[in-house]
Order: C-alpha cells, then structure tokens, then sequence
C-alpha cells in the first residue's frame, strides 16, 4: 500500500515529471507513416492502376476472366458494359468493372 502512495505522489523538485515534448514524437510518427506508406498504399495505388489500365485495353476476342471465377471470350463492348460468351450460344452481359483479368 505504501508503493502506491509513493506512485501517486508529485515528483521530486527539479526532476522531469516525464511528460517530454510533442517534438520528439514527430520523428516515430514519420516513419511509421513512410513504412504504410511504401508497403500497404503505394502497392495497392499499383495494383489499381494496373487493373484500370488492363480494364481499358480490352478489345473483342480477349479471353478474360470475371470477378467470380467465370471464364469467357468477349464478343461485343460499350462503355460500361461487356457482352461476354461463356459457351456456344450462352452469352452474357457484365459491368466492365467485373473484369477481373485477361487469360494468357
């Protein structure tokens, strides 16, 4: 118990009550941001553009691959939409952002 009060009481004239200065958290915080920075956001920013980029190079006769794992051949493209064939005579109409990339 008498621990206790010894931690509960003001410190000592003259000693630092250990507060420090918001000017030494700043160089911690900046690096932390850098470190997201390089390894969660400019990676996604990448891979986004990337995507968009891949997105509008489509063309009819591209083999891609939906969003949901179907596979298809293009056959007719507008603006948002893609009239996608997944088999003779089964065609369908999808967002062009359910593209989720092109087969090799």
């Amino acid at each position: 118990m008498l621990e206790l009060a010894f931690a509960m009481a003001p410190p000592p004239d003259g000693a630092d009550p250990g507060g420090g200065s918001l000017l030494a958290l700043l160089p911690p915080m900046i690096m932390m941001f850098m470190i997201f920075y390089f390894v969660l956001i400019r990676p996604q920013q990448k891979k986004q553009q990337e995507a968009r980029k891949m997105i509008d190079e489509l063309k009819e006769g591209d083999n891609v691959v939906t969003l949901s794992g179907i596979h298809g051949t293009i056959k007719k493209l507008k603006d948002d939409t893609v009239m996608l064939q997944i088999a003779d005579n089964v065609r369908v109409k999808i967002n062009r952002s359910s593209i989720g990339g092109k087969n090799v």
